[in-house]
């Protein structure tokens, strides 16, 4: 019998029926602008309710959609939330549901990713997480047939994390990092402190400390493995909860990036 992961946040992050929850995030795929070109091998989006950061979520993922058909392993890493890990984590489950349906776990990539040592199960540090499900109803958008290895980045420093992604990003593997931006700050120093934060990516400058970024533990893996491959990030959107759905007291920012192969 399959091992089904279910929604922790269907109803609250995002709709818990699957036409209105395809008819958002439709609407804001649709209202992002064109991405550039060629088409990006990675990308840095935010995990908020979507009502706070759906809109810079789907500047992100909007740029995937020329892969459809042709990219069908997807690599998610994000936050640990509510437990406390060493290392990095799968939720030891064959599917993860979300209300427009069940996408498969990798099993080759769990296998790939066990194999560095730094990768183990924990349905317990999945159980209640947010940062990678709402990922899944975008892609499944966008990307129609695909299958996932998420995975939980708990306290690792950047070399490991860049180990489990240099062994698991090949071609046909996309590698999504799931991550927000400053968190409770004002929002003129929020906007202060994420453009720094969005100007130390794209220099491709790690490490981030959390109180930048709440992945920064994943970004920084990332960052590294982007120098050694030469790649290069671009900024596609820069926002905060003051600008979607908040107050402007005390904000969360949102960034999404994406990164390309070196130029010729």
């Amino acid at each position: 019998m399959a091992r089904v992961r279910a929604p922790a946040v269907a109803g609250s992050f995002y709709p818990a029926t699957a036409p209105l929850l395809a008819q958002q995030v439709d609407r804001w795929l649709e209202q992002a602008p064109a991405c550039p070109s060629p088409l990006p091998v990675a990308l840095i989006v935010p995990h908020a309710g979507y009502s706070y950061s759906g809109p810079v979520a789907a500047r992100g993922h909007a740029c995937l959609r020329g892969l459809r058909g042709r990219v069908r392993h997807v690599l998610l890493l994000g936050p640990c939330h509510f437990v406390l890990l060493n290392g990095l984590a799968h939720p030891d489950a064959d599917a993860l549901r979300t209300p427009l349906g069940d996408v498969l776990v990798d099993g080759t990539l769990r296998e790939r990713a066990e194999a560095t040592r730094y990768v183990a199960a924990s349905s317990m540090a999945h159980r209640k997480e947010h940062s990678l499900e709402v990922q899944l109803p975008f892609l499944q958008r966008v990307l129609g047939d695909f299958d996932v290895l998420p995975l939980v980045v708990g306290t690792a420093p950047p070399e490991e994390v860049a180990e489990v992604l240099d062994a698991l990003w090949t071609e046909d593997v996309l590698p999504i990092i799931s991550s927000d931006l400053s968190h409770y700050l004002p929002y003129d120093t929020a906007r202060k402190v994420d453009r720094e934060t969005a100007e130390r990516i794209l220099r491709l400058q790690g490490p981030l400390e959390d109180d930048f970024a709440c992945g920064a533990a994943a970004i920084n893996g990332l960052l590294l493995v982007a120098r050694r491959r030469g790649l290069r990030a671009e900024l596609l959107d820069l926002r905060s909860s003051g600008d979607t759905a908040g107050d402007k007291q005390e904000v969360v920012g949102y960034g999404a990036f994406a990164f390309y192969p070196p130029s010729d």
